[in-house]
Formats: structure tokens, sequence, C-alpha cells
């Protein structure tokens, strides 16, 4: 689907117009639908598409295949993140939270099924939400972004039950612990940060960027991802990418990687899709081959 051009843009300079756009977007985020056929990808102008990941990776596939099924306009400012429940896409802007139906949207109906906007300290701050995570057993979300604080809402009833402090600069990054219940979260201060659930208290905070294993000073301290697995925690963004074991706060692998990072997903365990400052998702279809790209 072609994205919208203003009104103001005469009918001949439609194409610069797209072209121009192209060449500045950037993609946010990626959420890959409960059925795991389709890829949602958010970008810097507040626009939501939607790739067919089965035609993509069909052995018939065409260049059409590679573009959304469909676009459209989902926040006034930038989509910073994404995440699926078994029938919601959830995704977030500037200090608000939308929820579409998957179904709807594969059906190009593109209305907004929700909006949440979590209790801010001032009716003028409006700070980006960078990440989002479900906890399945609690049926909630979690937010975190530039206000520095994790908000957990409830998903049955829309409303914010607690507020976890402590980061002292943007959050980028949640994961979660659900063995124990835990959340990591990551930021700019270069702390990543382990929240019990049930207490609604920090219980271990790893100061990643003071070990000089992992340090990387002309990158910055800020931490860009997360993920965890019982005992043990990866992380990267300044400093290096990182196996953690959690318990004893201990670097035990440093990754090779150079370039700062910032997020992938998974899909269907070999398929891997990493996007950023572009308009492309790129796919592998193992880890060490780029198959293609798909656009907006």
């Amino acid at each position: 689907m072609e994205q919208a051009v203003p009104l103001a843009v005469p009918l001949g300079q439609a194409e610069v117009f797209q072209a121009l756009q192209r060449l500045h977007m950037t993609i946010f985020s990626q959420s890959v639908s409960p059925c795991g056929k389709f890829l949602a990808a958010g970008n810097n102008y507040g626009q939501i598409a939607i790739f067919s990941l089965s035609a993509a990776l069909s052995s018939e596939a065409k260049e059409e295949s590679k573009k959304p099924v469909v676009t459209f306009q989902a926040h006034d400012g930038p989509v910073y993140s994404m995440v699926s429940t078994d029938r919601h896409l959830l995704s977030a802007g500037d200090g608000e939270v939308k929820a579409w139906l998957w179904v709807e949207m594969l059906k190009k109906g593109c209305k907004e099924l929700w909006c949440r906007q979590p209790p801010y300290r001032t009716s003028l701050e409006v700070p980006e939400i960078n990440a989002l995570l479900l906890v399945p057993k609690e049926n909630s979300l979690i937010l975190a972004g530039g206000d520095c604080q994790l908000h957990t809402m409830d998903l049955e009833t829309g409303t914010f039950t607690r507020v976890l402090r402590g980061h002292t600069d943007y959050i980028h990054c949640l994961a979660l612990r659900e063995r124990s219940p835990e959340v990591l979260s990551g930021g700019e201060d270069g702390a990543v940060r382990l929240w019990d659930l049930r207490t609604a208290k920090e219980v271990q905070t790893i100061e990643v960027y003071k070990h000089e294993e992992c340090s990387r000073p002309h990158n910055g301290r800020w931490i860009g991802c997360l993920a965890t697995d019982s005992d043990w925690m990866v992380c990267g963004g300044g400093p290096a990418l990182t196996l953690w074991h959690l318990r004893s706060s201990t670097p035990t692998t440093i990754f090779p990687m150079r370039a700062p990072q910032k997020h992938v997903t998974f899909y269907q365990d070999l398929v891997l899709t990493a996007a950023g400052n572009s308009c492309r998702v790129d796919v592998f279809t193992n880890l060490g081959y780029r198959a293609f790209s798909l656009s907006f």
C-alpha cells in the first residue's frame, strides 16, 4: 500500500516526496503476529506497516511480496515500541499506548481499539515510551521510556497499578525473567536494574560500563538491548554485547561485535529480522546470511 502524500504536495512531486521520506526513515520497532505469518514494523513518521513473512519467504516470492500488505498512520510521532498479544498489536509513541486488532489490520481496517496514557507527574510531560513488555501471568503490560520509570498497566481493566522508580535517565529496553518473576530494565544511565514484581522493589543493579572488559567509552554507557533466561542475561548498547551470570553479577562472554546494539526479532527459530536507520527490514534466513529486505 502506498504511503499517503500530504495535500500540499503537487501530484507531480508525489514520487519525490515519498523517496525523500524513505531516505530519512528510521524503523524503531517490530512485532510478529500471533500466527507467526506477519511482521509489523513502526517508523519515525508514526506509520505501521504490516508485511507478510510467509509470502516473502515463499519460493515463489516476487518483489511485490516484500512490500507491505497495509500501511497506516498509527501515532502523530514515532512508533517507538510494539508488542503482540494473542489478538492485539500494542504500539507506543509519545506518552501513549494504542491497541489494534490483528484480524482487522489484515483486512485493512486500521482503527484503534483503545488508547491509554500513563499517569505522568505533570500534564506537560509527554515522554516517549521506548519499551513495552507483556507479563502473561499477571495479564499486564509494563511500559518504560523517557520519564525514567516503569509503569504497569492491567490489560483487563486498562488501569495503571504501580510505578517502579530507580533509573536516573531514559529507559531503552525491558526483559522478563518469568520464573522469578522479575523484570530487567536498561537505560541511558548505563545500568541494568532487576525488579521483583511481587514486592515492586529493585533487587539488583549492574552498572555495565564500570566493568573494564565491557566498557567502550567512545560509544557511551547506554544499554540498548536486553535478553534473559533464568540465571543469565545478555545486554549491549554502548558497552560491548556481553553474557552475564546474574547471581554473581559477573560478565562471562564478550561478543566480538563493533557497532552498538539496539534490537532484533527472532522468527521461527532460524529467521532473524533486523531494522534501524533506513526504510528496510533485513531478513536473515540463517544467522550469517541476509536473504532479502522488506521495504516500506
